[in-house]
């Protein structure tokens, strides 16, 4: 009688948690693949770098040097892009120079925010668009495929992967409103301090 006392009954709390570890497994089964993938991601952004041409590296960036000032370039056109058309009111992602203000801006931050965005956005590059049934690189996409492919990062079930599209969209963001030429858009007429007399433009 002893002995049976220190076993836990059937469906006994034993079991109970058990059960509770195994469906927990299964829930942070997603994300841990997603997570595998943005490392994998790290490792893809470190050895493809030389199969991109010249021309970005003429950029002289800081932080989003060769590949990854493509990938944030075409990311932030998209994002930054007139729901309608603008006729040509609004200045573009490129007119305004959105990814060399970034790349400044990401200058200013830490290693580990810097490693984090370089991992999401070869996992933007190369692994995103699949889920899309996508073939090819990101920056190789039509605009609407584009789109396609961010509007499921930003929907997608993965916390990790919200918060990476999430932070690309602030960061380009960031780099677009900072310019009075937007300011329109949002119906924002500008600061009193320091107004110029003609108003903002």
């Amino acid at each position: 009688m002893a002995a049976r006392e220190g076993r836990p009954e059937p469906g006994g709390a034993g079991q109970s948690r058990k059960r509770g570890a195994v469906s927990l497994s299964r829930r942070q089964l997603g994300e841990g693949a997603v997570a595998a993938a943005l490392l994998l991601g790290g490792f893809v952004a470190a050895t493809v770098r030389l199969r991109y041409g010249k021309t970005e590296l003429e950029h002289r960036a800081e932080v989003l040097v060769g590949w990854r000032w493509l990938v944030f370039e075409h990311a932030a056109r998209r994002i930054a892009a007139p729901d309608v058309t603008s006729g040509g009111s609004v200045p573009t992602a490129d007119e305004l120079g959105v990814t060399r203000f970034v790349d400044e801006w990401l200058s200013h931050m830490s290693v580990r925010v810097v490693r984090d965005l370089t991992r999401f956005l070869a996992y933007l590059e190369h692994f995103a668009p699949l889920g899309c049934g996508l073939l090819g690189r990101f920056t190789h996409l039509t605009a609407v495929e584009q789109d396609r492919v961010l509007s499921s990062l930003e929907a997608s079930r993965s916390d990790l992967l919200r918060a990476g599209f999430e932070g690309v969209k602030a960061l380009a963001f960031i780099g677009f409103y900072r310019d009075p030429r937007t300011w329109s858009v949002l119906g924002y007429d500008g600061p009193f301090v320091g107004r110029p007399a003609e108003g903002w433009r």
